[in-house]
């Protein structure tokens, strides 16, 4: 049931939120999906004619990709970038790839760091952080493989050690670029921390330190404007925090209710959407407090016992959309934490969704897509296939170019018109 949503309504007007990306804002038809979840980070493109129905006939083509990963594919006009990763005795190859968005031809394929093989959960990969690009160069992070930067024609331009993260699960959280830096979460069993590293040079611009021990590192922060100012909202284990993106200083701090912190925040209306990881309740919190704001700031939050939460949930017009692990859909209204509907969808999910048009794509381990219709009712438009037979696992989030989808296996990556 949901509680307190005294601040819902208000907060819209209270605080104007938009993203500081690199480029110019988002044309209805977007040239780049620059990083993980599209270059506002929220997974949500502005392209209206994105395939609803599709099948093999789709298919514009299909790359079998020479490494393997659960990485999110990014693009920047006609070049795709994706990492992945190839076992050699007890090192790793960690490799980050370029291939042509017309054609899918692999343009080039560099190793970006050999180092032992780490230990992983067994649904995490060597190469499960997506990359970033500002459209001259590429940043790819892989945990105790390092932060890398290459050109766009693969020429290593700079390259960072961040330590040994210990734990047994491996890493997940992408780098975003913010002006002139990349910033990367490095929570870890062990030292944790946010840094900020000039994109150009690899220097370290600042270092925050972050609670000791909040078990890994696999949430992406966004970064929004509150009154003028940026946030950088990062997810987590004790919960969600915000921080100066210009100087690592600590803004805020709301507490959560139990735990893990992957899936990354949504925004919108005033508000901050998130989700914890393990099951527990869905909350939204107003941006732009001091000091810990859970008793001041938590607009409302929700019962949300749906098992299991690893994809990001996602916003569209005034209906918040949170799938759980296991397959199931729930609906909540975004200004009062109203569960509006839950559904099971079928299948198991592991990315994060997107949504194009109005609607909801989410991609299942087997390569199933569901299209959703967001609402006060549950509408289920469409559930495509892609990829059967191949073998795979899908684990990634899909992109969008243009007005088509890209969808990764961790072998395989296709593009849909």
């Amino acid at each position: 049931m949901f509680r307190h949503s005294w601040l819902a309504g208000k907060t819209a007007l209270a605080v104007s939120m938009t993203t500081f990306t690199v480029g110019l804002a988002m044309a209805a038809e977007p040239t780049h999906w620059s990083r993980f979840r599209g270059p506002e980070g929220t997974g949500v493109s502005g392209a209206e004619r994105v395939p609803v129905n599709f099948g093999e006939g789709n298919i514009v083509w299909q790359t079998q990709l020479p490494v393997q990963g659960h990485s999110s594919p990014i693009q920047w006009g006609e070049r795709i970038f994706l990492t992945g990763a190839a076992a050699q005795g007890d090192r790793v190859e960690r490799h980050v790839l370029c291939l042509d968005a017309k054609s899918g031809e692999v343009l080039w394929d560099k190793t970006a760091a050999v180092v032992p093989g780490e230990s992983l959960h067994k649904m995490n990969s060597w190469a499960t952080p997506s990359c970033v690009t500002d459209g001259e160069r590429v940043i790819a992070f892989f945990g105790a493989g390092g932060l890398h930067c290459f050109d766009n024609d693969g020429e290593r331009v700079w390259s960072k050690e961040l330590g040994t993260f210990p734990g047994g699960w491996g890493v997940g959280a992408s780098p975003i670029i913010f002006n002139e830096t990349v910033i990367q979460n490095c929570d870890a069993e062990g030292e944790s921390y946010l840094i900020a590293l000039n994109r150009k040079t690899g220097d370290v611009v600042w270092r925050t330190p972050r609670e000791a021990k909040p078990r890994g590192g696999w949430s992406t922060p966004i970064v929004i404007n509150v009154n003028g100012q940026p946030e950088l909202i990062l997810n987590g284990e004790f919960g969600v925090s915000a921080y100066n993106p210009s100087t690592g200083e600590p803004l805020w701090n709301c507490t959560g209710f139990n735990g893990r912190g992957t899936p990354a925040p949504v925004w919108g209306h005033g508000m901050l959407y998130v989700v914890n990881g393990k099951s527990g309740d869905v909350y939204a919190v107003k941006p732009g407090g001091r000091g810990d704001v859970t008793k001041t700031h938590m607009a409302w939050h929700t019962d949300r016992r749906g098992g299991r939460d690893l994809p990001s949930p996602i916003l569209v017009d005034d209906c918040l959309v949170a799938i759980s692990m296991s397959g199931i859909a729930t609906g909540y209204d975004a200004h009062t934490g109203q569960e509006l509907w839950k559904e099971r969808l079928g299948g198991n999910y592991s990315g994060s969704p997107i949504a194009a048009g109005g609607r909801i794509y989410a991609l299942a381990e087997d390569g199933s897509v569901v299209v959703l219709k967001p609402g006060k009712k549950f509408e289920l438009v469409a559930k495509n296939r892609v990829g059967e037979g191949e073998g795979g696992v899908f684990r990634s989030s899909p992109g969008v170019i243009s007005n088509d989808l890209l969808i990764r296996s961790d072998r395989t990556l296709y593009r849909l018109k």
